[in-house]
């Protein structure tokens, strides 16, 4: 049984490696899918061209060397056909040679696939083919003839990703596309309200406080939630992900660690540790720049000196252990700790001289003398030593306390000197004295409550036991299994705790009334048409419906399947959820119940999307197809009316047009294709007729409109999605890198101002509006948190230090995911390791490299401080005329 538990902490590594592996696997089999749609790109283009090549030879007989050719109406760029038969030529002949059986039928391709024109098997090695392509947004290819950007007859303009050409028709009421100017926007964001938790990878990181406030962090914040009063305030001058937390004796200063990470060039930046008055939020002391290496992992502060001494172990290969005279920013000294992990430490509360701390197959006893630090392990002796040593406190009587993975707690009493065996200098030792089994699997956290009295909180049980001084039993009670086991538990008053838990939940409640309370990666977001409220689902299986006004959940439910997008209806009465297998629900909103089931295909779906008169609904899948279906009875009834046949890739986004008969989709290899649903769900193949096509809603993230939000150098999955409000005077957008941006709407020009907010710990998977744009939401992914932002009109609010990111007071809704936002005034990315325990290291070399080749890179951009405007004043301007004119904003 300890050794499930020994996986469920040693092992965080596992499941998070796993992670990292699927999605790197995700991420070549998405570059695969690309090089397959630019060979059969370049091959079209290339047959294009060669049927053209007489008629060019009589323009250049008549003496048409200008370098635009025009024939049978098409406008023709010589240099095209040269730069797409390099390309052509070069794939082919990479086929043949590493591939030789395969290029002229490949056993592997399926039917639907050849169906559909796609090649079935691509080189093993796709750098050659992506070392002779170009890959970024708006990067032109090199060593060959550039393709154009604009003009033309068409009135056009092209962005490039990944090599693919992206052709965005400018609407008719923009007379003079060169002169458009992209401002930023007219709105701001405040960070209103928070739900997340850091519990999954670490650990001893919940405190409560005097004020009643309880302290915890998520991403690169220290959240101090009030509990009676539902307030939060946040500390957020870190600059990087916070690991660690220490409590100073006086309950008023508080230390906080981060780890490295890396800047955008992909050099590591030093971690630190700052000291700060949790009253003022200001900081105290900054300790350890240039010291630590990786990141801090844990710290502590001295008892019975009032707290002069900080105690620091960092997360470097030897895992330096340090004591710092933290108000005078001195090191007293410096040793190496152990080449395994370690989990805590902490001083004596009798003496500063003795420090403790353990972790993977060990628990030391340190020394302080002289300068000088030595250490004695703890022996085992008779009873089996545990792979982990996860968590101690110290007892009222002066003993050690220990939980291991074995499930138990060990009693480490001081013994007199050894004087015989080793002279006169032996010092007395501590030795285990008594063994008590506590919990089934690991013992993963302890604390001490006042009369002596003790809480341990188990992995594998998932049980919070009261024990009495001399540990007997007294009291239990179990989390909920979908929360996973407790992290780490904070006393309240004696009778109600808190309890974190690995699976990012932080819980209240008590031993009699037991704990209430997503718990694992999320992407469904959708938000009600006529109300403040919004439903979110994700891997966890879960269905939450939240009130973003009263700031707590509605009701949560629990499907068969991981729920990856949603919808509500326009009437308001039902939501559909899509499923991780093709499968698809409609829930009533208030009864809660399933009123209708179907399914379609069998792979995921990726958006679900009613036409603004509910009519239809769209249903977007990874089969490549968008299945139309006739909605009646209010949203409880559903017959399919047809299927959207012509995506060489799976859908990603979707919109349905004002008068609910098109529909503007994009897919995994970025096409921006139109379908006239009315007419049976058939493909325009002329796209230059959509250009001045009013949309419902703008999710889609490839589009004229919003083509400015893409950085140059963008990677194609940069983006992971975006909303208009429905102002349509402002766009949000969640990006992989823990940002949400917003921008100006429209916003068609490359580098658009934007500001910029930070608060994610990891990629933003979604962000949606509230029907009166008050609130912003947004989402993430591993963090499982949502943010909920509001919007304030320009000219409202302090904006006397605000740059490219801004933030507020946040409020906390238990039970649920506390998270909070950092801000940051200039460069720097937000690293969050998700790599769990072990695994910290290979995450972080991974996002050094991506940063090494570019996939990071970022513009700066001046923001500049709106005054004068107001919410009613944009609203008279929405016109036809006016939604072009330039004006963005940037989370």
């Amino acid at each position: 049984s300890s050794c499930d538990d020994v996986s469920a902490e040693s092992s965080t590594e596992f499941p998070d490696r796993l992670s990292l592996m699927e999605v790197r696997l995700q991420a070549q089999e998405d570059e695969i899918t690309l090089l397959k749609s630019s060979l059969a790109d370049a091959l079209r283009k290339l047959r294009l061209h060669d049927q053209q090549i007489p008629l060019l030879k009589q323009q250049l007989i008549a003496g048409k060397r200008n370098g635009l050719f025009e024939c049978a109406n098409i406008k023709i760029f010589p240099q095209v056909y040269w730069y797409f038969k390099c390309i052509a030529t070069d794939l082919i002949l990479h086929i043949r040679r590493h591939h030789p059986a395969h290029h002229s039928q490949n056993p592997s391709e399926t039917t639907e696939q050849r169906q559909r024109g796609q090649p079935g098997l691509m080189p093993s090695n796709p750098n050659i083919l992506l070392a002779r392509t170009p890959k970024r947004a708006n990067i032109q290819p090199t060593r060959r003839p550039t393709l154009p950007h604009s003009g033309g007859r068409e009135n056009s303009i092209k962005m490039f990703i990944r090599g693919r050409p992206i052709t965005m028709y400018i609407p008719s009421n923009i007379l003079n596309y060169e002169e458009l100017r992209m401002d930023l926007p007219s709105q701001k964001l405040d960070l209103d309200w928070v739900y997340g938790y850091r519990g999954r990878d670490c650990r001893a990181n919940l405190y409560l406080l005097p004020s009643g406030e309880a302290v915890y962090f998520i991403a690169c914040v220290v959240v101090l939630y009030h509990i009676n009063n539902q307030t939060q305030r946040h500390y957020q001058k870190h600059t990087d992900c916070v690991r660690c937390l220490a409590i100073h004796p006086d309950k008023v200063r508080v230390a906080s660690g981060q780890t490295a990470g890396v800047d955008k060039d992909g050099k590591p930046l030093q971690p630190f540790v700052h000291i700060w008055d949790s009253k003022t939020l200001v900081t105290l002391q900054q300790i350890g720049l240039g010291t630590f290496e990786r990141g801090v992992g844990a710290l502590a502060f001295s008892s019975s000196d009032a707290g002069t001494f900080l105690c620091v172990i960092d997360d470097s290969n030897e895992h330096m252990l340090s004591v710092w005279d933290w108000n005078k920013n001195i090191k007293h000294v410096e040793v190496k700790s152990t080449n395994e992990a370690v989990l805590a430490v902490d001083f004596s509360p009798t003496d500063t001289n003795n420090i403790i701390s353990c972790g993977k197959s060990h628990v030391y006893f340190w020394t302080m003398s002289a300068g000088t630090l030595t250490k004695k392990q703890g022996i085992f002796g008779k009873y089996k030593k545990p792979k982990f040593v996860l968590c101690f406190v110290f007892s009222l009587t002066g003993d050690v306390l220990t939980g291991d993975s074995e499930g138990n707690i060990l009693t480490w009493g001081k013994s007199a000197a050894d004087t015989k065996t080793l002279g006169k200098g032996a010092k007395e030792t501590f030795q285990i004295m008594k063994q008590t089994r506590a919990h089934e699997g690991s013992v993963f956290t302890m604390c001490i409550l006042q009369g002596g009295a003790i809480l341990s909180g188990g992995g594998k049980d998932r049980k919070v036991i009261r024990w009495s001084a001399d540990l007997a039993p007294e009291r239990e009670c179990e989390i909920p299994e979908k929360f996973g086991a407790v992290r780490t538990i904070a006393d309240v008053d004696g009778e109600e705790l808190l309890v974190g838990t690995t699976r990012n939940a932080i819980l209240r409640g008590t031993f009699s009334d037991g704990f209430v309370g997503h718990v694992d990666e999320m992407w469904g977001l959708a938000t009600h048409p006529t109300q403040n409220i919004f439903l979110t689902c994700g891997n966890d299986r879960q269905v939450c419906v939240w009130n973003a006004e009263d700031h707590k959940l509605d009701w949560c439910t629990t499907l068969e399947e991981s729920g990856l997008c949603a919808d509500f209806s326009p009437n308001g009465g039902v939501v559909s959820v899509g499923l991780s297998t093709g499968r698809w629900v409609v829930l009533d909103l208030k009864t809660k119940e399933v009123v209708s089931d179907l399914t379609d295909g069998n792979e995921q779906l990726s958006v679900m999307r009613y036409s603004p008169d509910g009519s239809f609904l769209a249903v977007g899948s990874h089969d490549n197809f968008i299945y139309i279906y006739n909605v009646t009875e209010g949203g409880r009834r559903y017959t399919r009316f047809g299927k959207c046949t012509g995506h060489s890739s799976f859908i990603t986004h979707l919109d349905w047009s004002k008068d609910g008969k098109y529909i503007m989709s994009n897919s995994g290899d970025y096409e921006i294709l139109y379908w006239d649903v009315a007419s049976g769900c058939k493909l325009l193949r002329n796209r230059f007729e959509s250009k001045d096509r009013e949309w419902a809603s703008y999710t889609c993230v490839l589009g004229f409109h919003v083509m400015g939000v893409w950085l140059e150098g963008s990677d194609g999955t940069d983006i992971n999605a975006l909303c208009r409000s429905h102002s349509e005077s402002m766009v949000a957008v969640a990006d992989d890198f823990c940002k949400v941006h917003l921008f100006q709407y429209p916003c068609p020009k490359p580098k658009a101002p934007s500001y910029k907010y930070e608060g994610h710990g990891s990629h933003v998977t979604n962000v949606r509006f509230t029907h009166n744009d008050s609130h912003l939401l947004s989402m993430g992914g591993k963090d499982t948190c949502i943010l909920q932002w509001r919007v304030k009109g320009a000219g409202t609010g302090d904006h006397s230090k605000e740059h490219l990111a801004s933030s507020s007071s946040v409020r906390f809704l238990f039970p649920g995911r506390v998270a909070r936002v950092c801000v940051k005034q200039s460069g720097g990315e937000e690293e969050e390791d998700e790599a769990g325990s072990g695994g910290w290291e290979e995450e972080w070399s991974v996002r050094k490299r991506k940063r090494e080749t570019g996939w990071l890179s970022r513009a700066r951009v001046k923001c500049e401080c709106l005054e004068g405007a107001s919410m009613g004043v944009l609203s008279q301007r929405r016109n036809k005329d006016a939604i072009f004119l330039p004006s963005g904003e940037t989370l």
